[in-house]
This record gives C-alpha cells, sequence and structure tokens, in this order.
C-alpha cells in the first residue's frame, strides 16, 4: 500500500499528475517520495539535469536523508539523459524495455518502487518525442507486471489542452488538483493504440 495525493492505494499503478507550479507539484510528491524511503521502496526521480540540485534539497527538506538513501541505492535521481533521451532522441521500445528491466530489478530487492517521472522531455526538439501518446498507453502492458507505482508528472501550463487530454486517456489514475482519482477517461491500450492508428 501507498498514499498518494491524500489516498491510499495498492501497488500496481500508473497515474498521471498535471500541475501548473513546482511548489504544487514537489507538494503532492515529496511526501510520497519520503514515505517510500521510510518504507524501505526502491524510490526514483527521472527528470531535467539542471533541476536535480534543487529537487534534492527538495527531498532533504521533506526529511529524507539523500546521501545514505544513494548509497545504499535505495534513491535514484536520473537526468533524462540517462532514461527517455538516451543517445539524445526518444525510443520509446528502449525506454519501456529500461523501466521493465529496472521494475524487475526492485521486484527482487524492494517491498515495492516508486518512479516520479518530469515529462518535460517531450517539449524538446528531439527525434521520437512525439510518440509519447503512444508510449504512455503502450506502458500500460509494462506495470501490471511489477509491483510500482509510476507518476507521470506534466506542467500543465506548457503543454496543449490537445496532448493532456490524450495523456489523461492513457493513464488508469490521475491527480488533478490536489485528488487521486480513478480515471473515468481512461481507454485500455489497445483500443487507444488503434485509434492512434498503431497496432496494440
Amino acid at each position: 500500500m501507498f498514499e498518494l495525493a491524500g489516498k491510499q492505494l495498492a501497488c500496481p499503478c500508473h497515474v498521471c499528475a498535471f500541475f501548473h507550479s513546482k511548489d504544487h507539484e514537489e507538494s503532492i510528491l515529496l511526501p510520497f517520495m519520503a514515505e517510500g524511503i521510510a518504507a524501505g521502496d526502491k524510490c526514483i526521480n527521472i527528470l531535467e539535469k539542471s533541476k536535480k540540485p534543487s529537487r534534492l534539497a527538495a527531498l532533504v527538506s521533506a526529511g529524507i536523508d539523500v546521501v545514505v538513501a544513494a548509497a545504499r541505492g535505495q534513491l535514484e535521481l536520473l537526468p533524462w539523459e540517462e532514461a527517455h533521451l538516451v543517445g539524445g532522441h526518444f525510443d520509446q521500445s528502449a525506454m519501456l524495455d529500461r523501466l521493465d528491466a529496472t521494475a524487475a530489478r526492485a521486484d527482487e530487492t524492494y517491498p515495492m518502487s516508486r518512479l516520479w517521472s518530469n515529462q518535460e522531455w517531450a517539449l524538446l526538439d528531439v527525434p521520437g518525442v512525439k510518440d509519447i501518446v503512444e508510449y504512455e498507453a503502450r506502458f500500460n502492458y509494462v506495470w501490471p507486471k511489477h509491483n510500482g507505482v509510476v507518476v507521470c508528472v506534466y506542467d500543465a501550463s506548457r503543454f496543449s489542452l490537445t496532448l493532456l487530454s490524450q495523456i489523461l486517456r492513457a493513464h488508469p489514475f490521475a491527480i488533478l488538483g490536489d485528488e487521486l482519482v480513478e480515471n473515468a477517461a481512461y481507454v485500455p491500450p489497445d483500443d487507444l493504440l488503434r485509434e492512434l492508428g498503431r497496432q496494440p
């Protein structure tokens, strides 16, 4: 079980979160990560590399001993270049394989895993980023196999409403405002991929 945005849920779980400010984002997700560290979970944050120092400071302010947690492998902050943008482009198949393998390793060692992924990499002018909706849909084939929760964070002030509406449809759960909800707009991956003109 884990607590997120005032709700308790059981793993596995795939959540999208739309925020208009970093303060709002961190008010929801820092307690989620602090709970995970205290529980012995694997905690990963994927983010823009320039934001790493401020995020580390925020994690410290949430009561996490980041030096100890990182030294024992429990906490990782990964820049986009080591996750979604390996090689300077986005390869959704490779990223899905990496997430699958990372979750499998965590399943062997930790009670559960928690992934907080900042998705602004999809705003960059690099090859592959237009596949983001397909990627989010296909991730719904991966996460149910593992004991973890993945929160995909979107800056609602930077992404278009059209894209955000599609992203919402690719997630079974959503944080809207301050509340975690079961997403009535969710479309199973086979159906959403067919809508996108892609093969399931």
